[in-house]
C-alpha cells in the first residue's frame, strides 16, 4: 500500500518511509491512497479474535512492506496482558481493552491499561517496536520531536525509552499539565529522553514541532521524526480498538454502534472515521470537546477557526486544551473528495493568519452539504459539567472516570439513540488528574502500586521560551 499527502505535492511512499518521516515534505499529512475495505466475512471471522490477532488483521491491511511474520512478532510483542495489566478490578487484562457496561446500551471502552495509564499507549507501544525494527533493518538512527498536552509525551517516552537508535525531544506547556503527568515524563532517567517545557500553550509546542518538521534541511540533517498523531502509524494502530469495541458492544455484525470520543487534536476520532470508511458499522461518531470548542464549532456550523494562543482556555481536562487540531486535515481531505488543491486552499487560509489564528468557512458550499454523510455529531463540556459527570458516574455506576472521559460521557448522553449502543472511549485513569477528582468526589483516586510516590522522584526538564530557533539549537547540540 502507498501513502499520499493531503496536500498532493509529495510523492507516494511506503509505510516504513512515512513511519520515520512524520509530516509529508509539502506540509501535508499522509493517508492511504485508498482505504482498505473489510468484508462481512472478515467481520465475522474477526469477532472472536483476541486483541493481538485482531490488531494483526487490521494492520496488515495498511502495512505491506514489513514481512507478515515480522509484523506478527511486533504485534504479539506489543499487545500482551502483562503490558496492559492496569485494568479495573474484575476485568481480564488479556482483553487489553475491556468493555465496562454502565447500563444497557451505554458502555465505557477501557483504553488506559498500558504503562502510562492513558489511551496513547495503545498506539505508542506499537510505534516504539516499529521504530526499532525499521531503524535496525536500515542501520539508521532518528531523533523524535514531539509536542504533548499531557498524555502523548509520557506514552512516547515510555515506548521509546532505551530503544537503540532513537532519541526523544518532547515539548510540553510549562506548568499546564497535572503533577502526575509531569512526574511521569520528567522523572525518566533514560539518556535518550529529553524534556523541554515551553512557556506557552500546547499550540505553541505544536507550532514549534511543525516549524522544525517543515525545515527540510534541518529535518534531513538531524533525522527528525514524529510520534504525534500526525504520524499515520499512530492513527492506524488506534483503528484496531474501534473494531474491538464494536465486537464487545454487539452480538452480531448486523448491529450498529455509536462511539463518543473526547477530542483535542482529532487523532483518536480520526481513527474512528477511518474504521467507518473501511466498513465498520458505525452509526455515529460523537465528538466531545471542552471549553476549547474549535471542532464542535466546525461540526455545528461549517466554520473552522483555530484560536490564537491568547484565546485558548486552560481547563481541568488539559489534554484537550488544543485550538489547532492537526489531524483535522486528514478528515478535511476526505470531506473535500480527496481533492488536494482544495485542502491546500483551505490550509493556506489557516496558516496565512498565524499566529493569530486563521480559518475557513464552508457555509454555502457543497462541502457542508456533504458533511452529514460522515455521521459526526458534537458537543462541549465545561468544568461544572465535568465535575457533575464524574460525580454521577461514581454515584450511579460505581465507576471513577477522569475529566476527559467525563467530557466524552457528558456529550454522549446528549446524543444517544434508542437501539444503538453508545460506547464512550476512556482516555486516561483518574489518578492522572487527582486534583479534579478530589474536587468532584472529595477523595483520592487509586493508583497502581508501582506508581506510588512518583511525584517525589527527581525530575529532568529544560524550560525554554516558545522559540523554534532555540529549540532547534537545543536538539542540534544533543542529536
Amino acid at each position: 500500500m502507498k501513502y499520499i499527502s493531503t496536500r498532493g505535492q509529495a510523492p507516494a511512499r511506503e509505510f516504513c518511509d512515512i513511519l520515520l518521516g512524520g509530516l509529508a515534505p509539502d506540509g501535508g499529512l499522509y493517508l492511504p491512497e485508498a482505504y482498505p475495505q473489510v468484508s462481512r466475512a472478515e467481520l465475522d471471522e474477526w469477532r472472536a479474535l483476541p486483541y493481538h490477532a485482531l490488531a494483526l488483521r487490521v494492520l496488515e491491511k495498511f502495512i505491506t512492506d514489513i514481512p507478515a511474520c515480522d509484523l506478527k512478532t511486533l504485534v504479539d510483542r506489543t499487545y500482551t496482558a502483562q503490558a496492559y495489566r492496569w485494568c479495573r478490578p474484575g476485568r481480564d487484562a488479556a482483553d487489553i481493552t475491556p468493555l465496562t457496561t454502565l447500563e444497557p446500551g451505554l458502555h465505557l471502552l477501557e483504553l488506559s491499561n498500558g504503562p502510562t495509564l492513558a489511551f496513547k499507549d495503545m498506539a505508542m507501544q506499537l510505534l516504539g517496536n516499529l521504530f526499532e525494527y525499521v531503524l535496525d533493518k536500515r542501520g539508521e538512527t532518528i531523533n523524535i520531536l514531539g509536542a504533548t498536552s499531557g498524555d502523548t509525551g509520557s506514552a512516547a517516552e515510555y515506548a521509546m525509552r532505551g530503544k537503540h537508535g532513537v532519541k526523544v525531544f518532547m515539548l510540553s506547556p510549562h506548568g499546564l499539565m497535572s503533577d502526575f503527568q509531569r512526574a511521569q515524563m520528567y522523572s525518566l532517567p533514560d539518556a535518550n529522553i529529553f524534556n523541554i517545557a515551553i512557556r506557552g500553550m500546547f499550540d505553541d509546542c505544536q507550532d514549534i514541532v511543525k516549524a522544525a518538521s517543515n525545515d527540510a534541511a534541518f529535518k534531513a540533517q538531524y533525522k527528525i521524526g514524529a510520534v504525534n498523531s500526525i504520524n499515520w502509524a499512530r492513527v492506524a494502530a488506534q483503528i484496531v480498538y474501534y473494531f474491538k469495541g464494536y465486537f464487545a458492544a454487539t452480538r452480531s455484525n448486523d448491529e450498529q454502534v455509536a462511539f463518543a470520543v473526547p477530542s483535542g487534536n482529532f487523532g483518536n476520532i480520526c481513527a474512528g472515521h477511518v474504521a467507518r470508511m473501511m466498513g465498520l458499522p458505525i452509526a455515529k461518531l460523537v465528538l466531545a470537546t471542552n471549553e476549547n470548542d474549535v471542532l464542535d464549532e466546525f461540526f455545528r456550523t461549517g466554520v473552522y477557526r483555530p484560536r490564537a494562543t491568547a484565546e485558548t482556555h486552560v481547563t481541568s481536562s488539559p489534554s484537550m486544551d488544543i485550538s489547532k487540531a492537526s489531524n483535522f486535515e486528514r478528515f478535511a481531505f476526505d470531506l473535500a473528495g480527496r481533492d488536494a488543491a482544495v485542502v491546500r486552499e483551505w490550509w493556506a487560509k489557516v496558516e496565512s493568519a498565524q499566529p493569530n489564528g486563521g480559518g475557513f468557512d464552508l457555509r454555502g458550499t457543497p462541502y457542508l452539504t456533504r458533511l452529514p454523510e460522515f455521521r459526526f455529531a458534537s458537543g462541549t463540556s465545561s468544568h461544572a459539567d465535568r465535575l457533575a459527570t464524574i460525580r454521577a458516574a461514581f454515584e450511579k455506576y460505581g465507576v471513577m472516570i477522569d475529566p476527559h472521559t467525563a467530557d466524552g460521557l457528558k456529550v454522549a448522553l446528549a446524543h444517544r439513540e434508542a437501539g444503538v449502543p453508545m460506547v464512550v472511549l476512556e482516555t486516561a485513569q483518574p489518578v492522572k488528574f487527582a486534583e479534579t477528582l478530589r474536587e468532584a468526589l472529595g477523595r483520592e483516586p487509586s493508583r497502581p502500586r508501582e506508581l506510588e510516590g512518583i511525584e517525589a522522584l527527581p525530575q529532568r526538564v529544560e524550560v525554554m521560551e516558545a522559540d523554534a530557533g532555540a529549540v532547534k539549537a537545543f536538539i542540534a547540540a544533543r542529536a
